[in-house]
């Protein structure tokens, strides 16, 4: 399938693991990538893991390029944007999966190192997605695709950094949708399973063979592919397995003025989830039906037994 020749698409920690599976997947779909990878390592010929990517890719008669700036510098989104546009023209995709992990028990994290997760992982990918969103906005169209992890929907011991980055990142996909979509850019959010460096020691055995992140690229290419019409979408994806995600607010209950006991507060929540859940596009949205509910008394009628 070349469902994305021609296309132009960015991808932020693209030198190694989920990064590297999504431009060499992209790439084979017929796109022409700009491989963003920090050089934290080269080899002996001065090549870091973008220009290993890069080159594997033209190896196979491919387009590539690569960029080797830390996403946490401003200076880096403006390069990969001029680096597209110098190259190729025009940018029609983004996916930022750049990330580090940061672990280590919420009260005994450094307030330096909480910032620096978050600096990497939330703004390093606000930023690149900005000014590639810029750029998609002034032509009409555009595809964007935020990698985040479950981590930012339940929360996870031990990083509670990475998880504050990575919920971040799904609230910052579903803004970027809602901004985007009458502009012709859709934006959705991925949060994968696999084996790389910030998940190989804690992986067990028995599910390594199910977890190669070329398994969720496929994925990445078809939220990219310009027929593609999700926008603001949460995606969970593992090989072998693709699961929907719903962000949802329950029935709305009476809430009394005054002292309230906490087994009070607790038999209000449970008569709440006792409704199906319903989600909505925007906070906005959320806010404008609970406010019409309380102003017409709606919400009591819904809550009666």
């Amino acid at each position: 399938m070349k469902s994305l020749d021609g296309r132009v698409i960015v991808v932020t920690g693209g030198g190694r693991g989920l990064g590297r599976a999504f431009a060499l997947e992209l790439a084979a779909r017929g796109a022409r990538v700009v491989v963003n990878n920090r050089n934290r390592v080269v080899d002996d010929a001065g090549l870091g893991p973008a220009d290993h990517v890069v080159a594997e890719i033209r190896a196979n008669g491919g387009e590539a390029v690569a960029e080797h700036g830390d996403v946490t510098d401003p200076a880096t989104a403006r390069r990969i944007v001029e680096l597209a546009l110098g190259t190729w023209g025009r940018i029609d995709g983004c996916v930022t999966s750049a990330a580090i992990g940061g672990p280590g028990m919420f009260h005994k994290v450094s307030p330096e190192d909480f910032a620096t997760v978050i600096r990497t992982n939330l703004l390093g990918t606000a930023q690149v997605a900005a000014a590639c969103a810029a750029e998609m906005r002034k032509a009409g169209h555009g595809r964007i695709v935020l990698v985040a992890s479950t981590g930012g929907l339940h929360g996870e011991v031990g990083l509670s950094a990475y998880a504050a980055s990575k919920g971040g990142i799904i609230a910052l996909g579903r803004s970027i949708a809602a901004e985007g979509a009458r502009h012709g850019v859709f934006a959705n959010v991925l949060l994968p399973y696999a084996v790389t460096q910030l998940t190989d020691a804690a992986i067990d055995e028995r599910y390594r063979p199910l977890l190669d992140p070329a398994a969720v690229a496929p994925v990445v290419a078809a939220l990219c592919d310009p027929g593609c019409t999700l926008n603001g979408e949460v995606l969970v994806a593992a090989g072998g397995g693709l699961r929907a995600v719903s962000v949802l607010e329950h029935a709305t209950v009476p809430l009394p003025y005054g002292p309230l006991a906490p087994d009070r507060l607790g038999e209000l929540l449970d008569r709440s989830r006792s409704a199906p859940g319903r989600g909505y596009g925007t906070a906005r949205e959320a806010f404008l039906d609970l406010a019409e509910e309380l102003a017409t008394g709606r919400a009591e009628e819904a809550s009666r037994p």
